[in-house]
């Protein structure tokens, strides 16, 4: 059965909900559940989403979402949906510009306002030691003390989020929830049937879109599916790769301690089968290791 409403992991559903100038007030809600007392925004508005370096030959930063309150707060909002080598530097580049667009010409006292760099990631971060779905980043000093809090990153885990309908108890789990979901969704769920988020179903709904945005919904939900797909093909690929080789590093372990105890064994000769990633081979000379009378035969097979 063909989505009643959109996938907003797409680029093109994403700014669908939060990008448009009618619908600031989604972006609004849900970036209050995330931002402190202090900074919570009344009002927004948004930015050009390129940003250009100060010279022709710098590089140039493309956000999804680009806004500012009143007080001239900065807020890059991004969807990710692939895990990048640098992304963590990526983000960090990217938050520069906010930074040196607020320069004054003739006399500064560099005086900076706050900036926020909020992505939802459609992955996991690697090497965590937790599985909280929030991480709050700072500028900290060797005493894990804030030694700037004017720029700040706020990155959601979603594949870490994985709450149940009855098991929601804030506004923030039921935006995670609405976004996680939505595309699943047929009709509005009990929990979440309150004016923002029966705005962001009518929003999301695919029957009221025109022409033009259905074919451009089209063409994003495309490019996401394969993506998606390269990617799951790849993790699959790296998991078989993976078991292979813990099958093959097993062996290796094998052999040597075998040869090891009936032989003994050199350095170089550990090496040698270190180095050889043949499994049937490996598993052959397993074999023939409990029959012959010389290492010499296992050995040349490998060589």
């Amino acid at each position: 059965m063909a989505a009643k409403y959109i996938n907003p992991y797409t680029d093109f559903g994403f700014k669908k909900l939060f990008g448009e100038e009618g619908n600031k007030d989604l972006l609004i809600d849900f970036l209050n559940e995330i931002l402190p007392e202090e900074h919570k925004i009344a009002e927004l508005t948004f930015k050009p989403t390129e940003k250009l370096g100060n010279i022709n030959s710098d590089r140039k930063a493309i956000y999804d979402i680009y806004c500012e309150n009143k007080t001239g707060q900065k807020f890059i909002v991004e969807m990710q949906k692939a895990k990048l080598n640098f992304f963590k530097d990526r983000t960090v580049f990217y938050s520069t510009f906010p930074l040196q667009e607020q320069a004054e010409k003739g006399e500064w006292d560099y005086n900076l306002k706050p900036v926020y760099c909020i992505a939802l990631l459609d992955f996991k971060f690697d090497n965590k030691n937790n599985n909280d779905y929030i991480n709050k980043i700072q500028l900290k000093n060797q005493y894990c003390e804030v030694f700037y809090d004017k720029l700040t990153y706020i990155f959601i885990e979603m594949p870490l989020f994985n709450k149940k309908e009855d098991e929601l108890t804030t506004h923030f789990e039921k935006w995670l929830y609405f976004l996680k979901k939505l595309e699943d969704f047929n009709e509005i769920p009990n929990i979440l049937n309150e004016p923002i988020f029966k705005k962001g179903f009518e929003v999301a709904k695919i029957a009221n879109f025109n022409s033009d945005e259905m074919f451009d919904y089209q063409q994003s939900l495309k490019i996401y599916r394969d993506l998606k797909g390269v990617i799951d093909t790849s993790f699959q690929d790296g998991v078989k790769l993976g078991i292979e080789k813990g099958e093959i590093l097993k062996q290796q372990k094998t052999l040597i301690r075998l040869l090891s105890k009936k032989f003994g064994i050199t350095e170089d000769e550990k090496q040698l089968i270190e180095k050889y990633f043949d499994g049937a081979k490996l598993d052959k000379a397993l074999d023939e290791i409990l029959f012959t009378d010389s290492k010499i035969k296992i050995l040349d097979w490998l060589k």
